[in-house]
């Protein structure tokens, strides 16, 4: 799943501001997205990964947990694991950053007037490792998709069938594809807030 902005804060769209938020250099995709019926390596996958952060960061990992489509069983998905790091401040990279790196984390996304959310690709395995400060609401927005989804075939196929729609599209970047989804995430968010 895509973090989502707040109506305050657009979604960044254009390579430039794309750019802003990335460190490093922005490559472009220039293609459709692969999708993949669920694979239940997936959460082996992501178990090994969370050992490594674990082992890593310590008590400084509040919170691991596997999150976005690979976290849904009977859901497709980009073959990339989706991982939500909790830490006490997410800003302060210095208590975090380096512990990372030092076992082949790259940091990629900075975005500091969101959440001061933070991406880092894996050392060997295929993930986004989403980073938050302990407290903030798209913590709580994540987990609540991923459960509703687990929970609720009808929303999971429905997104499912949106997915695979958007993927056939030829995408300059990734996260075009991503901001893409977010009527549907939206419409599910409203069912999933409701109970």
């Amino acid at each position: 799943m895509p973090p989502m902005k707040d109506s305050s804060n657009s979604t960044p769209r254009t390579d430039e501001e794309l750019q802003e938020v990335t460190v490093g250099e922005l490559k472009p995709h220039n293609a459709s997205i692969t999708l993949l019926e669920y694979d239940p390596r997936w959460p082996k996958l992501f178990d090994r990964e969370a050992k490594r952060i674990r082992s890593v960061l310590g008590n400084k990992a509040l919170q691991v947990e596997h999150v976005g489509s690979t976290s849904v069983p009977g859901l497709c998905a980009k073959p990339i694991i989706d991982i939500l790091l909790v830490v006490t401040d997410s800003a302060d990279e210095t208590t975090y950053v380096p512990d990372l790196e030092k076992v082949g984390y790259t940091l990629r996304i900075r975005e500091p007037d969101w959440f001061e959310h933070r991406v880092f690709k894996g050392p060997d395995t295929d993930i986004n490792l989403h980073v938050f400060s302990k407290g903030t609401s798209e913590i709580d927005r994540m987990l609540r998709f991923r459960d509703w989804l687990r929970a609720n075939n009808s929303d999971r196929d429905n997104y499912a069938r949106v997915k695979r729609k958007l993927a056939q599209h030829e995408w300059r970047q990734v996260q075009h594809y991503a901001d893409a989804k977010s009527s549907i995430v939206q419409e599910i968010m409203k069912r999933a807030n409701a109970t």
